[in-house]
């Protein structure tokens, strides 16, 4: 597991962010939370997602796929937008066979929401920006109450 490399929205400053860790990723340099943009496959996903302290968008998608290439700028930007709030995790599906056979993963792209390593929603297929944010939202609020 390589720590991403994460610019912070507040200062710029480029932060390596680990992608599994207790609590969420901070900017070393203003202390402002930051994006938890991240990889995972078969060897590491309980660890970067299952255990995640906070919830997590995960995105099972290939690299041939072009809806999948669509959508991952839209969720990309949903992270961004909640720094400290949740985790995206990628997971190519062409390098986790294992994965994609637990989670039955038939289309791409998929998309779970993991919520204290439970999954609370599950979409398949490109949806627009709006769509996926109210989405994302509905599952972790409807998941923490």
């Amino acid at each position: 597991m390589e720590p991403a490399l994460i610019s912070c929205p507040a200062c710029g400053k480029t932060n390596r962010v680990p992608a599994s860790a207790a609590g969420h990723p901070r900017c070393g340099n203003c202390k402002a939370d930051l994006p938890w943009i991240v990889s995972a496959g078969d060897n590491d996903f309980t660890a970067v997602a299952e255990q995640s302290s906070v919830p997590v968008l995960v995105d099972f998608w290939a690299e041939w796929c072009g809806p999948c290439r669509m959508v991952s700028p839209v969720l990309d930007k949903l992270a961004r937008e909640r720094p400290g709030k949740i985790k995206l995790v990628k997971v190519d599906v062409d390098s986790s066979p294992r994965l994609s056979q637990r989670f039955e993963v038939k289309a791409i792209p998929t998309l779970m929401v993991i919520v204290d390593g439970k999954v609370a929603a599950r979409q398949a297929g490109a949806a627009p920006a709006n769509v996926l944010r109210s989405w994302l939202d509905h599952a972790v609020s409807g998941a923490r109450s």
